[in-house]
């Protein structure tokens, strides 16, 4: 596991372990995950989820449009593959950071996006120079988005 990625994984387990003490019970993570069956990077940032303590079920789907439409991911922010957890989804390439974020807040948010597959973001190799935003969707017809964690350079 490269530095970022345990540095990550570190963060992701303390939120879910606050998170956890938050609520007052001990909570364990589900997250279920529609993917391609030929995508590797789908299955690169599943198994991400997983060494972060999520219990991961992959969902073979030739149909991501359909589970897209379903949970309510706006065309314009939509990524590689789509997770559920808890309440939210996680469209394309959201890193760890960002997981832990939005589940430590629980904002009244539809979920989170990382559009396109960038280099560098989680299941796509790991550069310390990648540069990406994670979009916030807002509940509701409207959809609204707006950047709620960024992924900039290390210095």
């Amino acid at each position: 596991m490269k530095r970022r990625e345990f540095i990550s994984t570190g963060m992701l387990a303390i939120a879910v372990a606050l998170t956890a003490e938050k609520a007052g019970a001990e909570q364990h993570w589900s997250m279920t995950v529609y993917k391609n069956p030929n995508c590797g990077c789908c299955t690169l940032w599943s198994k991400a989820m997983e060494n972060a303590g999520f219990k991961v079920e992959r969902v073979d789907t030739e149909d991501l449009p359909a589970v897209k439409k379903r949970f309510g991911v706006p065309a314009a922010v939509e990524g590689c593959h789509t997770a559920v957890v808890g309440s939210y989804f996680l469209d394309g390439h959201v890193p760890l950071e960002a997981v832990a974020k939005l589940l430590y807040e629980r904002p009244d948010l539809a979920g989170l996006a990382v559009p396109g597959m960038p280099e560098g973001s989680l299941g796509m190799g790991s550069d310390p120079n990648a540069s990406y935003d994670v979009y916030a969707v807002a509940k509701g017809p409207e959809q609204k988005t707006s950047v709620y964690y960024e992924v900039r350079p290390q210095n």
